[in-house]
C-alpha cells in the first residue's frame, strides 16, 4: 500500500479548508446566510458525484479539495451561530456529536460494503444523499435569517445593513481589514495551533490505527476495522455527555485534563500487545477528546471580539483541517520507512502541542461589547 499517495487525499481536503478561510465572510456578506450553505452544501453534493462515477485518482483528490471547500464554509456558519447561543458549549457537543456519529456510522457503512465486494466509490452515494437532504433542510431553517435576528448578533456589513444602526456602516472595517485583524489577533493564532495539533491527533488515529493494529497486533482486517468506529462512538459520546459538565467544571482547566488522560491512554495502546486492550484503549481516548473541541471553540469565542469572530473561527477551521491532513500526510511518510507504530510518538507529540498553545491564552474576561 502507497501510504504517502493515499495521503494526498488529506492534503488536498485541507487545502479546501485553507482557500475557503478568507472567503468565507465575503460569501456570507454577498449572498445571506441560506444561500452561502446552498453553495457549500452544493460543492459537496458535485465532488460526491464526481467520486461516484470513479474518476482516475488525480480527479479524486480535485475532488477532495472542493469537498473541503465546502465543508469549511459549513463549519465556519454552524461554529459562529452556536456560539451566539445561550449555552454554546453544550450547544456546540451537540453540534460536534452529530459530525462524531457520522464519523461513528461512516466506517461501519463502507466496511459493510466492502465485504459485500460493492466498489468503493458507491460508498459516496450515502454522503450525497446527505448533503442534498441537507441542501433543502438548511434553506428552510435560515430562510429569513438576516431579518429575524436580534440587532445585537448582527457582524457583518451585510446584515448591518438591514439594522437600526444603517447611518454607522461607514465606520465598519472592511472585509481585508477583517482578515487582517482577525490574523493578527493572539487567540487566533493559539487557536490554530491548537486545533491544528488536535484534529491532526484526532484524524491520525482514526486514519492510521487500523493499520497499526493489522501490523503489529495482527489483528484481522474485518475485526478491527470496527476500532474506527469505536474511537468515534467515544468522541460522539463525549461530546454529548461531557461537553455540559466540562463547561461546568471550566472549560480551560477540562481540556487540559482531558488531554492529559488521552496521552496515559495513548501510551497504553502503544505499549500494551492486546488488540482487545488497545481497541478499548483508543475508544476511551475518544470520549475524552469528544468534549475538546466544542470547549475550545467556546473559549476561542469568548476571547474573540464580535467583529472577528467569523474571519478567525473560519482560519482556525482551515488551520485545523491542515492539522488533519500533515499530520496523516507525515505518519503516512515515516510509516513507508518506519512502520505504522510511528503513529503514537506523533499523536503524542501533538498532545504536548495542545496543552502549550492552550495554556498561552489570555484569561476569559467579561465581554463588555
Amino acid at each position: 500500500m502507497d501510504y504517502a499517495l493515499i495521503s494526498l487525499l488529506f492534503v488536498s481536503n485541507a487545502l479546501g479548508f485553507i482557500f475557503a478561510a478568507p472567503c468565507i465572510h465575503y460569501l456570507e456578506t454577498r449572498f445571506g446566510r441560506a444561500r452561502t450553505y446552498q453553495l457549500s452544501l452544493t460543492l459537496l453534493a458535485l465532488a460526491y458525484v464526481a467520486i461516484i462515477c470513479k474518476p482516475p485518482f488525480p480527479v479524486v483528490v480535485a475532488c477532495f479539495f472542493l469537498s473541503g471547500f465546502g465543508m469549511a464554509i459549513n463549519l465556519s456558519l454552524n461554529n459562529v451561530f452556536c456560539v451566539s447561543l445561550v449555552n454554546s458549549t453544550m450547544s456546540l457537543g451537540i453540534l460536534h456529536g452529530a459530525y462524531g456519529i457520522g464519523g461513528t456510522i461512516g466506517p461501519l457503512v463502507a466496511t459493510a460494503m466492502a465485504s459485500h465486494g460493492v466498489r468503493w466509490s458507491y460508498y459516496y452515494s450515502v454522503t450525497l444523499f446527505f448533503a442534498l437532504f441537507n441542501i433543502a433542510l438548511s434553506t428552510w431553517a435560515y430562510r429569513g435569517y438576516e431579518t429575524d435576528i436580534p440587532d445585537q448578533l448582527l457582524t457583518s456589513p451585510a446584515l448591518e445593513q438591514t439594522a437600526s444602526h444603517q447611518a454607522n456602516q461607514a465606520d465598519q472595517p472592511t472585509k481585508r481589514q477583517t482578515l487582517k485583524l482577525a490574523l493578527r489577533s493572539k487567540v487566533t493564532v493559539l487557536g490554530a495551533l491548537f486545533i491544528f495539533a488536535y484534529q491532526g491527533a484526532e484524524v491520525s488515529i482514526a486514519s492510521w490505527l487500523v493499520s497499526f493494529l493489522i501490523s503489529y497486533r495482527n489483528g484481522e482486517a474485518a475485526s478491527v476495522g470496527y476500532v474506527s468506529s469505536g474511537f468515534w462512538l467515544g468522541i460522539t459520546l463525549g461530546r454529548f455527555l461531557l461537553s455540559q459538565p466540562a463547561a461546568k467544571f471550566g472549560e480551560k482547566r477540562s481540556v487540559v485534563a482531558l488531554v492529559a488522560c488521552s496521552a496515559i491512554l495513548q501510551i497504553v495502546v502503544w505499549q500494551v500487545p492486546n488488540v482487545i486492550g488497545n481497541a478499548v484503549a483508543i475508544s476511551l481516548v475518544g470520549l475524552l477528546l469528544g468534549p475538546v473541541y466544542p470547549c475550545a471553540t467556546s473559549v476561542f469565542s469568548k476571547l474573540l471580539p464580535r467583529s472577528i469572530q467569523m474571519s478567525s473561527l473560519s482560519f482556525i477551521s482551515a488551520m485545523g483541517s491542515s492539522g488533519g491532513a500533515a499530520a496523516p500526510f507525515l505518519t503516512g511518510l515515516l510509516a513507508e520507512k518506519l512502520g505504522t507504530v510511528v503513529l503514537h510518538p506523533i499523536v503524542i507529540i501533538l498532545y504536548v502541542a495542545m496543552v502549550v498553545g492552550w495554556l498561552c491564552l489570555p484569561r476569559i474576561r467579561k465581554r463588555t461589547e
